[in-house]
């Protein structure tokens, strides 16, 4: 297993298992998965305040798991090409904390 593999897990099981609001971010990054939403689609869509969701997406991006698609009002989220390359860790994260796939 190289490095970056190993620093992306790290970062994944403290981003999900390891936090609060872990099991909020792995719906977030399922949904993502499937296809771009923005704040008030995945708010609507697991019925969570849309500050609540905003939280959880800012601190994706900030890890580099998700981007915006564009800037501007309701731009839309989608995982990056790394969450892409690592979805095998993510998804086994995801199925941890018992979030469904």
């Amino acid at each position: 297993m190289s490095s970056s593999v190993d620093g992306v897990g790290l970062l994944v099981r403290w981003l999900i298992e390891g936090s609060r609001g872990g099991v909020t971010r792995a719906k977030i990054l399922r949904l993502l998965r499937e296809r771009p939403r923005n704040a008030h689609q995945l708010s609507q869509e697991l019925g969570l305040n849309y500050r609540t969701v905003l939280h959880h997406l800012e601190v994706l991006a900030r890890h580099g798991l998700i981007a915006r698609l564009y800037e501007g009002y309701g731009a839309p989220y989608a995982l990056t090409s790394l969450a892409e390359r690592h979805w095998s860790v993510i998804e086994d994260s995801i199925r941890k904390v018992g979030v469904r796939l």
